[in-house]
């Protein structure tokens, strides 16, 4: 089956399955491009308007303000509308906005609200595409190929932090903060252009904007199964596991690239922007790979995905907390690549295991997660800010984040399963 759900032959569907793999693979780059590029660029920031910590973590937690607001409703238009449309139109929205933000600072002298409220706005248009990448995924793609399709699009979120570590790290020294979001921005709004142009017809389009203006259901099944979902341990232990590696990767990557200026200021950027990040990229595909050949190979799902959130959330927190631990930047830069390299293990594991639970309605129940995800970032991301501000001393962040992590983890070892909830038949664990 192909992403579109067009009918056609084995022979002509894979080409386009191939295709539309590709094109949300850039996409999640381009979206982790623009939200990235904030922390790339608040030190400098911070300087030009004379921000303090407490106010940099304003900012940098701003963007969940909104984020954590949307990600229940792109989920449902996923399921409603079809996730590619739901992301491209809101990618068509915070690519301008990315495109602006250096204009927007310079509107008035209260810099620090113009800024928190575009990352606000950033926050509830990016909230609707992890939502609606599950949904669209979870009705496309065969189980015994989701996780390794997810961890190549996820793959994504590595490559977009990569790409504005490196080309941002450079522009930042060349031309200034200012032109790292208009390179983020632009090639965002170039990527709008080619789906639009070549993936999607303009009908497509009007008969998705018209279901939205009419707020009519396009199909029997989109009713979600409220009740039933929010009676099931195995959903909330999702929802926990969800928020917990949402949480503890939104910590790391708000603050790491500050961390590295602060405590190493001759390093040179560039490595610490890059390194991790290209570390995760293979990682995160070996996960996809992993999981999948396992369940291949007999084992069972939830067997599985235990495994890959003891990976994504246990052991990527061991090496969070030597970071808090050295004086030494080769090491830090070891610590911080292999943390962030785990975490995408996340992928393979929750993720995931959202599909298992509800595929007829995995988009609402991401966004539900995710949600909690988002709130947990608010607060993390502030409280980070707070306890580095107050104490002098960056050992308590990462031991927020092991923290985090360890709840997330030991909640989804007792709690979580692998059976579908979404339907009143009983089903086998898969």
């Amino acid at each position: 089956m192909t992403l579109t759900g067009r009918r056609r032959d084995s022979q002509e569907a894979r080409p386009e399955c191939q295709a539309w793999t590709g094109t949300l693979l850039l996409g999640t780059c381009l979206l982790y491009c623009a939200r990235s590029s904030m922390p790339i660029c608040t030190v400098s920031m911070s300087q030009d308007f004379g921000w303090n910590k407490k106010e940099a973590g304003i900012v940098l937690s701003s963007f969940f303000w909104g984020y954590c607001l949307t990600q229940v409703v792109g989920g449902h238009l996923g399921d409603r509308i079809g996730g590619e449309k739901v992301i491209l139109l809101s990618a068509s929205a915070w690519g301008s906005i990315t495109a602006i933000t250096p204009l927007l600072a310079h509107l008035s002298s209260a810099h620090l609200a113009l800024m928190t409220s575009s990352r606000i706005l950033m926050g509830l248009l990016q909230g609707v595409y992890f939502p609606a990448l599950t949904s669209l995924l979870s009705q496309k793609v065969r189980e015994s190929e989701r996780a390794f399709t997810y961890s190549i699009v996820g793959a994504g979120s590595q490559f977009g932090t990569l790409l504005t570590g490196a080309v941002g790290s450079l522009l930042l020294e060349w031309y200034g903060w200012q032109s790292i979001f208009y390179f983020s921005g632009g090639l965002t709004l170039l990527w709008v252009w080619y789906v639009y142009r070549y993936l999607l017809s303009e009908k497509d389009l009007i008969l998705a904007l018209g279901v939205l203006a009419q707020g009519r259901p396009v199909s029997r099944h989109s009713r979600v199964p409220w009740r039933r979902l929010f009676r099931k341990p195995a959903v909330w232990a999702a929802i926990v596991s969800q928020l917990s590696a949402a949480c503890s990767f939104f910590v790391l990557l708000s603050w790491l690239p500050t961390f590295f200026k602060e405590t190493f200021p001759d390093a040179k950027g560039w490595i610490f922007n890059v390194v991790p990040w290209l570390v995760a990229i293979p990682a995160s595909l070996f996960s996809g790979f992993l999981s999948d050949h396992l369940i291949n190979q007999g084992y069972r799902a939830i067997t599985v995905r235990k495994l890959m959130q003891g990976m994504g959330l246990g052991l990527s927190s061991v090496f969070a907390l030597c970071l808090g631990h050295t004086s030494s930047f080769c090491e830090s830069v070891v610590f911080a690549s292999a943390s962030i390299g785990l975490q995408t293990f996340n992928h393979s594991g929750i993720s995931v295991n959202i599909q298992d639970l509800a595929p007829s309605c995995a988009g609402f129940l991401f966004g539900v997660a995710n949600t909690a995800g988002a709130l947990a970032g608010v607060v993390g991301v502030c409280l980070g800010g707070y306890l580095i501000e107050t104490t002098g001393s960056w050992t308590c962040l990462f031991n927020l984040v092991a923290i985090i992590s360890n709840v997330g983890l030991c909640t989804f070892l007792v709690f979580g399963q692998a059976q579908r909830v979404d339907l009143s038949s009983t089903h086998e664990d898969l």
